[in-house]
């Protein structure tokens, strides 16, 4: 059983990397391989199931490999099989192998084709690191995937305006849901100490003791929690992401937002929801805010005159009842729900293309003047005022900008003294003097100047803030990023005595993708005669393998699983105490703005229309 489980989640990462190294103009190979071992995973799959219902259906818990160990923490890699995993990795293995079949004719000859499945399969892997996860760190891991491959798979028109604005958009409402599942997990490590994993959040009576004797906490987990699943799954107020997703292709908006990635929300509450039962306050929180996501997005179906955001919109009001039912302790109905909705909406949205050329020719030729449908019980002035609201879309989007963006961009702005000079002059010897104090301390053994934590950790979010903000020059905005890290390394180091053995951890995959992208954007200056911020600037038209590096550069830099960044994140997270809600959210906060900063920088050098007045124009002949 363990081996077919292993073989089940090794073929997607197999999948992955051998579509990268067949070549671009080989169309029919690239999608024999990608529908051939999606199709082999999914009878593999399905075969396992079978087995495992034979032998009892009883729940599968592999602690596969440890990562990295110390003293009073371990991260682990952990595996999970029960019914929800079952549910989610069929319907997850039979859609993504309907699309891969329908998108190698949908996109033939289409400009990015091998991109494309190469995205594919980069979301299939997250997908199922986060079906099969067994602890909240593996599902992370494929949280932060689905993240970056959602960006990359809207934004698959990159040399369009829309696609890039709305990539980047969708990209920081999921990183509003990071900073929820973050914080959850530091309490996590708090409240259980140790790295608890699914199977034991069965065990009822234990998660009873501990929720009774740290109420308070259980409570913040849950509404953590809640935050990162209402902001993955578009629910209120994060609901006007989903439309903004549909300018990618129409096979990835079948199949990411319309069935797989939009239900990981629903995947999360059903997970962790053995610890939410004993939490009343959160599952009546979920249940009215479900009822609300439902009928806002309803009414903003009905008048959409896009058949797209029609169908999102639908989506999105059928998740909200889901979210429901589990407030309500109806999981199976839950589990039902999010099949046939999945189902439905991949169903849709494929065909939605051939639904409006029919339905044109169809009111062209023989159009018949329906009766309007009124709500005759509501005043006219009320169906007006609907009416109104839901052509708005309830200025949910405005209410994002000035929760979020706004916020942020102001701070950003207010920190314009924050220049190469000052920063030299100031920060950098601050810097190194923490640095230098912080070895001689912990040679001596002395405890470390805690008061200084805060501050420090200010001075790291103020960086990033800057760097988020800053429209001119590129290379500070990327220092600005590097040297965040920096400060919240030493903060949490002077907050608590640990072992320098964690800060050179966290600090090593910074300071080498640091390096790599500064050479990049040296290298693509140099040859494009200077790049600044100012605007999108499509230079991957002409450099698309300096793009793909500075995208692995920046993604290693902000401590995506592909760098020993990662585990120091969390490692450094340990070492915040429970007491400390100042110092976590400080560096939450600096570890998702630093990711906007960098997808920001990425999306402006080498994403939108590659436009040059410097070359020379070509024009007809007269």
């Amino acid at each position: 059983m363990e081996l077919l489980l292993h073989t089940i989640l090794l073929i997607p990462v197999l999948g992955f990397l051998g579509s990268l190294l067949i070549p671009e103009i080989k169309e029919n190979a690239i999608s024999r391989w990608t529908f051939g071992l999606v199709g082999l995973n999914l009878l593999l799959l399905m075969a396992f199931v079978v087995l495992w219902v034979w032998q009892g259906a009883v729940n599968i818990d592999i602690k596969d490999w440890v990562l990295y160990q110390s003293t009073g923490y371990v991260f682990f890699i952990d595996f999970f099989f029960d019914h929800v995993t079952a549910t989610f990795g069929l319907v997850g293995g039979m859609l993504t192998f309907l699309i891969t079949v329908y998108s190698r004719y949908y996109l033939h000859r289409e400009t990015g084709y091998k991109r494309f499945f190469n995205t594919v399969w980069f979301f299939y892997l997250g997908y199922n690191l986060v079906v099969f996860s067994g602890n909240l760190e593996t599902l992370f891991v494929g949280w932060e995937i689905l993240g970056i491959s959602s960006f990359l798979l809207i934004s698959f028109y990159r040399d369009r305006y829309l696609p890039v604005k709305n990539a980047v958009r969708v990209f920081s409402i999921y990183r509003i849901g990071d900073v929820g599942l973050i914080m959850a997990m530091w309490l996590m490590h708090h409240l259980w100490h140790e790295n608890i994993t699914f199977s034991r959040l069965l065990d009822q009576s234990l998660v009873h003791e501990h929720i009774t004797s740290h109420s308070l906490v259980g409570i913040a987990i849950a509404l953590l929690i809640l935050l990162s699943a209402y902001a993955k799954s578009a629910q209120f107020p994060f609901s006007s992401w989903l439309p903004r997703a549909m300018e990618g292709p129409t096979p990835s908006s079948a199949i990411f937002y319309g069935s797989l990635s939009v239900h990981l929300g629903v995947f999360l509450m059903l997970r962790t929801y053995p610890f939410l039962e004993f939490q009343l306050t959160a599952r009546v929180i979920m249940g009215v805010l479900g009822v609300i996501t439902a009928f806002i997005a309803t009414n903003i179906a009905r008048v959409q005159s896009s058949v797209k955001s029609q169908i999102a919109y639908a989506s999105i009001a059928q998740i909200g009842l889901i979210f429901t039912e589990i407030s309500l302790g109806w999981l199976n109905l839950a589990l039902f729900h999010f099949t046939g909705n999945a189902f439905l909406r991949t169903y849709q949205l494929l065909v939605s293309p051939s639904v409006v050329s029919y339905l044109i020719r169809e009111q062209l030729y023989q159009f018949k003047q329906q009766p309007h449908s009124r709500i005759h019980w509501l005043p006219k002035a009320w169906m007006n005022s609907l009416y109104i609201l839901s052509v708005k879309e309830f200025n949910l989007e405005k209410l994002n900008f000035y929760l979020f963006w706004s916020p942020m961009k102001r701070a950003g702005r207010a920190l314009r003294f924050l220049k190469a000079k000052h920063i030299t002059l100031f920060f950098v010897p601050v810097a190194l003097i923490a640095f230098v104090d912080l070895i001689m301390q912990n040679l001596s053994g002395s405890n470390m100047p805690s008061v200084l934590s805060l501050p420090l950790a200010m001075m790291g979010l103020a960086m990033v803030l800057r760097s988020f903000a800053e429209k001119k020059d590129v290379f500070l905005s990327w220092w600005l990023v590097m040297l965040n890290h920096v400060f919240i390394a030493i903060a949490v180091a002077f907050n608590e005595h640990f072992t320098l053995e964690h800060v050179f951890l966290y600090l090593s995959g910074v300071v080498v993708f640091a390096a790599v992208g500064h050479l990049i954007l040296g290298k693509v200056e140099k040859a494009e005669g200077g790049i600044h911020l100012k605007y999108f600037q499509g230079i991957v038209h002409n450099k698309q393998r300096w793009a793909l590096m500075f995208l692995i550069a920046g993604l290693g830099l902000t401590g995506f699983p592909i760098s020993p960044s990662f585990v120091g994140e969390d490692l450094i997270f340990s070492h915040i105490h429970e007491n400390q809600w100042l110092l976590a959210m400080l560096v939450a906060l600096s570890y998702i703005v630093d990711g906007l900063a960098v997808i920001r920088i990425y999306s402006r050098l080498f994403l939108g229309p590659y436009v040059k007045t410097h070359k020379e124009i070509a024009y007809r002949s007269s």
